[in-house]
């Protein structure tokens, strides 16, 4: 007993040693982190107007700047097009160039698949590799009619962008490219009512979700019968009856009949919106031929000339990209009924009048029969498409990542599921669409496979954003991303500025973006913001995030993962409530085990709950994977399934279902009140509760947040309302992310489902780490203080090897003013920009109010400057506290770089600097771009027309117009309001005094 106890005591004292390291490694990251937590960049390229000099000034930039990786993408948005044609030669070594330049830096590089964004295709797709859809004519014909039958060639649905992005060339091949498939005909009686939204069922149209006109899901299919259906043993194949030209060698009998020609016609996707030569169909996303003949075309191309990809070497390139799905949807390929027998076991053939919108056997029947096609389709595009483009990824020694939503033909999660690192997309708030539901489910997915890599592209934006975005209106939008799960930003975008450096802020990318390049005002200070984010990035890939519950979705496709609204706070950026959750889909719940009542997957996912979809249909094969699962000791949320959603074993699949729902809730009929049943080692909890009001598809929170409390699992983290956070969690160690969602302090007491320790504060900003008395810890929970300024947030780190004790919770502390620089500030501004070299502020005042048009319309840098004496001698730590910054500001004490303020609180520590007498201050304010482009809409326009260059750029002379500013977008006039700028203050000392 002595010895089985010493062996315990050792196992125990060994998992603390190596989770005391863990964490101690993770906190000397924490205050340098590598450069593979950095965040990147959407690194975009305007149609051939590139050069080696450009490129490596923006790469340069980028590592200064503290941008660790990129994502390289070649289109055309609003600019005129330039010398280098894309894939030529010339354009091809400025590509080798650009990635040996990235690998010489240490920034990775990630590649699209294709030119332009949406995914993989250009010329050299020809129709018969295409997208394709399956389309009909129709002609009725009647017994004893010596007409001739002649079917007509039946034409393409129209593009979903409609036909605009067609070249000429590209519209007569659209026009023109058919294959026959089959020739149908049955008798012509009274027919059923289409099928509604046959389009949309049939995948010939996915309209994207962030535009707010397509559902999340599609309905269960219809049970309903209808004797007026098309009968299937009356359908005739006449397919070998037909000739080339049309003309059908056959004699109907008796009555009337209706004959529909059916051929495959590309789908009208174009690459969007890729330089003109590499403009092109998208290739047949379920063909691995296509593929591979376009991934030779394009990514191969480029591969010859890089040379072998070393994983080891940090720097250049070493992934490949899908970025958002915007090619619409296929439903035909030329294998598809070969492929739709081997895997659901039945020839479509005699259901093709259904992708029309007719109804053969029954309603029932022609739905399912729908439902099974978009099934194929989805597996034919994550094992033709997605797999695909990972495995030639991964041999060439790149991962993959895939952005799995909007437009997309498959269900998001099982699209997300391929990816090595899947990523999500979210939009500056009030500058464009709403995708924040992409970060749920990328995030989601990340959960479940364990990529601990969550990127975003981050901060997208149209609708007039016109420069106005900078680091700190950035900052709340920021912390709920990271909040809801996403620990890589990759900025949208930085526009290669291909244009002379005298002339900003250059080139865009039209009116898109957030403009984070190195032509921002602001570009020579943002190393400090990139700073946090490369902080709080590290420290939120370390260990798995701990979630309660798991969302399951339907089976089919397609499908978006949207949680329910009752299970967030707030709007656009709304925040997650006090139980986590994630979304999991049917194809990842397949791998799941159950640990200690627990639902666990291989990649490290952990949830207490599984919650089923309010959706009356399911597979038998899935119904009973979560049977296994509860069997094992889970705990499953939800009413049985009532049938099978496809026509695979069809009737028999039916009451498979019906007898598992049996076996595993212990009844068929739902019971009015909560019920627990015990199936196993698991609990199944049901109810009508469980099915009324559904909040997209799943009880609401609160019910499912009852059963965490009933069971004594307490909330993991709750506050006053004003806070949001995330959870990390490992061995020994929990690490919460908080931060304040309001533009005003917040002093509260917060609850965190921890007792590892004594908590921690880490300050991301300023990497110091302060040990914290102002909290108690009881029942599994620690109640600690916490006081953040205006959109400040901070780490919360419990610890065993963090011994501090508690003190209780009414701490709080409060800034003391000392001293306040008031009098005349010397100010210079610089007069490349329109600012005078000299002057002086006699008070503290908006630049845009100043009566000196110079300083009025300024857009850069102003240096203040002002001599002060202290007023007493001090003790202890003594801040500079700024007031009012537009917008970020540098300051510089005796000499001493102090460093950037670019957010509340708005001080630096000049303490080490200071002195008694004579301290020389210096304070170096950055401001936007807005007020000069306003300024200048005052002078006479010498830009862009036509889709033209101006003739004084294109031939090297001067300007005559007097701008200062040039952009080959306009988002401003003459009368739009200007922003307001610089210093305002009120410029003080303070100390911070503790409040006992």
């Amino acid at each position: 007993m002595f010895k089985k106890l010493i062996i315990l005591f050792s196992f125990l004292f060994c998992i603390s040693v190596t989770a005391n390291a863990q964490l101690k490694a993770i906190k000397t990251g924490f205050l340098s982190p590598p450069d593979k937590y950095k965040p990147g960049v959407y690194w975009y390229f305007m149609d051939g107007n590139m050069s080696a000099e450009t490129i490596t000034k923006d790469l340069e930039s980028m590592k200064k700047a503290g941008i660790g990786n990129l994502i390289f993408l070649e289109v055309n948005v609003g600019v005129p097009s330039g010398p280098v044609e894309f894939l030529s030669p010339q354009w091809s070594e400025l590509f080798v160039h650009a990635e040996k330049e990235a690998r010489r830096l240490g920034i990775e590089i990630t590649l699209g698949i294709g030119p332009g964004w949406t995914g993989s295709g250009g010329p050299w797709v020809k129709g018969k590799q295409s997208m394709q859809h399956l389309v009909a004519s129709e002609v009725v014909v009647t017994a004893g009619d010596k007409k001739k039958i002649v079917l007509p060639v039946p034409p393409p649905k129209k593009p979903f962008f409609g036909e605009g992005g067609l070249t000429p060339e590209f519209k007569k091949e659209w026009l023109e490219y058919y294959e026959d498939v089959a020739v149908l005909a049955f008798p012509l009686t009274e027919q059923a009512k289409p099928i509604a939204d046959f389009e949309e069922k049939a995948l010939f149209y996915r309209a994207p979700y962030s535009s707010g006109v397509v559902r999340s899901y599609l309905a269960p299919p219809s049970i309903a019968n209808d004797d007026k259906a098309i009968a299937k043993n009356k359908i005739l194949d006449l397919t070998t009856k037909m000739q080339p030209d049309g003309t059908l060698s056959w004699a109907p009998p008796a009555g009337k009949w209706k004959v529909m020609r059916f051929v495959s016609r590309n789908n009208g996707a174009i690459t969007r919106p890729a330089p003109v030569p590499g403009l092109g169909f998208e290739s047949d996303k379920f063909d691995t031929t296509a593929l591979n003949a376009h991934l030779n075309a394009y990514v191969g191309n480029l591969l010859k000339k890089i040379g072998k990809i070393e994983k080891a070497t940090p720097g250049g390139l070493k992934r490949l990209h899908m970025d958002s799905w915007e090619m619409g949807a296929q439903n035909w390929t030329g294998t598809f009924r070969k492929e739709f027998m081997k895997r659901r076991g039945y020839d479509p053939l005699k259901y093709y009048p259904v992708y029309e919108g007719n109804i053969v056997g029954s309603l029932a029947e022609s739905e399912r029969f729908l439902w099974d096609l978009r099934q194929t389709s989805q597996e034919l595009v994550l094992e033709n498409h997605a797999r695909h483009v990972k495995a030639y990824a991964k041999k060439h020694n790149m991962s993959l990542s895939i952005e799995p939503y909007d437009m997309n033909p498959t269900a998001d999660l099982e699209l997300g599921g391929v990816a090595d690192v899947p990523m999500a997309e979210f939009w500056s708030k009030g500058f464009g669409f709403n995708s924040t539901y992409s970060v749920i489910e990328a995030t989601s997915v990340a959960h479940v496979i364990g990529s601990s890599l969550v990127p975003a592209e981050a901060f997208t934006a149209q609708d007039n954003e016109g420069w106005k975005q900078h680091p700190a209106s950035m900052k709340n939008q920021g912390d709920w991303a990271f909040a809801a799960g996403i620990n890589r930003f990759v900025y949208h975008t930085f526009q290669n500025q291909f244009l002379p450096d005298s002339l900003k802020p250059g080139a865009t990318m039209g009116p898109y973006g957030v403009h984070w390049d190195r032509s921002q005002t602001w570009w020579p200070m943002v190393s400090a913001y990139h700073s946090y984010v490369t902080r709080c990035q590290y420290v939120l890939q370390q260990g798995r995030t701990v979630a309660d519950v798991l969302y399951l979705t339907p089976e089919g496709s397609p499908h978006v993962f949207v949680p329910p609204s009752s299970a967030i706070v707030g709007d656009t950026i709304g925040d997650r409530r006090g139980y986590n959750f994630d979304g999991c889909s049917p194809g990842q719940l397949m791998k799941a085990t159950v640990k200690n009542n627990r639902i666990e997957f291989p990649g490290g996912g952990s949830y207490r709950l599984l919650v089923l979809p309010i959706y009356e249909a399911m597979t038998p094969e899935l119904l009973a994977k979560i049977g296994s699962l509860v069997k094992q000791g889970a705990t499953i949320v939800g009413n049985p399934p009532l049938r099978s959603p496809s026509l695979v074993g069809y009737p028999d699949c039916d009451n498979r279902v019906t007898q598992l729902g049996k076996l595993i809730w212990g009844a068929a009929k739902v019971p009015a009140n909560t019920v627990q049943y015990k199936y196993g080692l698991g609990t199944v909890i049901w109810g009508e509760g469980f099915s009324a009001k559904p909040d997209h598809l799943y009880p609401a929170y609160d019910l499912t947040a009852g059963i965490l409390k009933d069971k004594g699992i307490a909330e993991d983290f709750t506050a006053n309302g004003d806070l949001r956070y995330t959870h990390r969690t490992g061995d020994g160690w929990d690490i919460y992310f908080v931060s304040n969602k309001t533009n005003k302090p917040v002093n509260t007491v917060a609850q965190f489902r921890s007792v590892k320790g004594a908590p921690e504060f880490w300050d991301a900003i300023t990497g110091k780490v302060k040990s914290v008395s102002e909290f108690t810890a009881d029942k599994g929970i620690s109640s600690v203080s916490i006081q953040l300024d205006a959109y400040e947030s901070v780490f919360v780190v419990f610890a065993k090897e963090n011994t501090a004790k508690p003190s209780g919770t009414n701490a709080s502390v409060s800034a003391q003013t000392l001293q306040t620089l008031s009098g005349p500030w010397d100010v210079s501004f610089d007069t490349k920009w329109g600012g005078p070299a000299h002057t002086v502020f006699e008070t503290l005042t908006d630049w845009s109010k100043n009566a000196d048009e110079g300083i009025k319309y300024y857009s850069g840098t102003a240096v203040y400057q002002k001599k002060f004496d202290l007023s007493a001698a001090v003790q202890g730590p003594l801040y500079l506290d700024l007031g009012d910054v537009k917008n970020m500001a540098r300051v510089t004490l005796n000499g001493k770089d102090l460093g950037i303020v670019w957010t509340a609180p708005w001080h630096v520590d000049i303490a080490s600097a200071v002195r008694e007498k004579n301290n020389e201050l210096k304070i170096e304010v950055i401001n936007l771009w807005p007020n000069r482009l306003i300024g200048d809409e005052k002078k006479p326009y010498d830009g862009i027309v036509n889709d033209k260059w101006p003739d004084w750029l294109l031939n090297g002379k001067s300007r005559t117009s007097g701008r200062y500013t040039f952009t080959s977008t306009n988002q401003y006039n003459a009368n739009s309001p200007l922003l307001l700028s610089g210093l305002t203050g009120p410029v003080k000392l303070i100390q911070y005094i503790n409040n006992k």
